[in-house]
């Protein structure tokens, strides 16, 4: 049974999966329409001829062709904004695009905002289509009811059209950019440091492993755990992760490894056959959930990877736009000292017996920290404000850090930074300003030290 750790994951990964597509709201929202077209006029034909006075003085009381005009007016307007409201969205991504970074297409397709306008405008549509099909010229009774209601929904469309407008107009703001990303970055990390799973110490890996090869190229999206879990203890194995969350795997080559439990005492379980061989490696496959880009809800680096984009983007020639590098830095900070503050990752997880059976890949800080600073080190050493974002993000996180190996990793980083500053052509004012930047970092390093200990 999966953990609520897992199932958190699960339905992390399905709102993602489903928010990040265009079409399922509008088509719901079409659905919906077509059948309240139809029901609606049958509910009219029914009520007509008890409806209150109040209320038959504000329901629409035109005639056939009237009716008729504003239901075909209605459908031809719909479609006409429905066709600028997707210009603009593909105008947003371009921008986006463009002077930001490619990863924060899926950003931009998982707007609540672009769904919701898109499936008012097309359910609109629809539903007026819908009741156009019952306005008869054979002496039938005019829908009132449902024209009334096609014109709440153009008045409401024509709402979501202006407010749809200022939202792409903060949506383009790359500070609105970087907020959102930083915001699935910290969900994911909470949901990373949320593993309630058992856990147990890790074996050691023994001479003549086999590796599980995988079956297709792409991204490791997600991996069901528990479902490792379950297939290693049923076959009385040890699974190893070779890839992790993020990586990138090629058809053919080990994203995983299994050996018989120490624990085991059934011989013929030492030796599996090759069905059970062939059994375990697919429900290990069958665990590693790969396509063909990187997703947000359990891959921390893919939000540090779009944080660093905007930033090296921001530095290049074209752009030139340190102020930006330095937000971007800002919120790089933030998710690293977020990530220096997790709890110590399990070496291994057990199964209810408490035997030892998946040895995972977790993140990885000294590569989140390369992640979030190589590039914006490198393009933006020689630019003071970007260089005093750098020294002020190892500051920062230091007081967050206080596992020695963290440690280390920013003093590596501190090194590195000060060393591209020592190249490039600064003023002795500016050299003496990084000196004391310098200094500070090493002390906050230093005390992070000492007060673990």
């Amino acid at each position: 049974m999966p953990t609520s750790d897992g199932a958190r994951r699960w339905w992390a990964t399905l709102s993602e999966s489903i928010s990040s597509r265009i079409w399922p709201l509008p088509v719901a929202a079409i659905v919906a329409a077509v059948i309240a077209g139809i029901l609606i006029p049958i509910l009219d034909i029914a009520v007509d001829e008890r409806l209150p006075a109040e209320l038959e003085a504000i329901l629409f009381s035109g005639g056939t062709d009237a009716a008729r005009a504003v239901l075909t007016t209605i459908a031809g307007s719909l479609i006409t904004a429905t066709s600028l409201t997707f210009s603009l969205t593909v105008v947003a991504l371009q921008l986006a695009s463009s002077q930001a970074s490619p990863r924060l297409l899926r950003t931009f397709a998982s707007d609540r905002m672009v769904h919701v306008t898109l499936a008012t405008f097309l359910g609109t549509f629809a539903y007026s289509l819908t009741v156009l099909r019952t306005v008869s010229d054979t002496g039938g009774a005019v829908p009132r009811l449902a024209v009334t209601v096609a014109f709440v929904l153009t008045l409401t469309s024509v709402l979501m059209l202006v407010l749809f407008l200022a939202h792409l107009a903060s949506r383009l703001r790359v500070e609105t950019m970087l907020r959102d990303v930083h915001r699935d970055t910290t969900r994911t990390i909470a949901l990373v440091g949320a593993d309630d799973r058992p856990s147990a110490a890790a074996p050691d890996r023994p001479v003549g492993a086999r590796a599980v090869l995988a079956r297709r190229s792409g991204f490791v999206t997600g991996i069901d755990r528990d479902a490792l879990v379950e297939a290693a203890r049923e076959h009385h194995v040890v699974v190893r992760e070779l890839r992790g969350i993020g990586a990138s795997v090629i058809e053919g080559t080990p994203v995983a490894e299994w050996w018989p439990s120490s624990t085991t005492t059934d011989a013929a379980a030492d030796r599996p056959t090759r069905a059970d061989r062939s059994a375990l490696e697919s429900a290990v496959i069958d665990a590693y959930h790969v396509d063909y880009e990187r997703t947000s809800p359990e891959d921390i680096g893919f939000g540090l990877r779009q944080l660093a984009d905007i930033a090296a983007k921001a530095l290049s020639p074209g752009v030139n736009d340190p102020t930006t590098a330095v937000h971007a830095l800002s919120h790089i900070a933030a998710v690293l000292a977020d990530l220096a503050d997790l709890p110590e990752a399990a070496p291994a997880y057990a199964d209810e017996d408490g035997t030892a059976r998946v040895v995972p890949v977790h993140h990885d800080f000294a590569e989140l920290v390369e992640v979030g600073l190589q590039q914006v080190r490198r393009y933006g050493a020689s630019d003071p404000d970007v260089a005093t974002r750098l020294f002020d993000l190892i500051d920062d996180v230091g007081r967050h850090s206080t596992r020695a190996e963290h440690r280390r990793v920013l003093e590596d980083q501190l090194d590195r930074l000060v060393a591209s500053v020592a190249a490039a052509d600064y003023d002795a004012h500016e050299r003496a300003a990084f000196a004391r930047l310098e200094g500070r970092a090493r002390i906050v390093l230093a005390q992070a030290g000492s007060t673990a200990e």
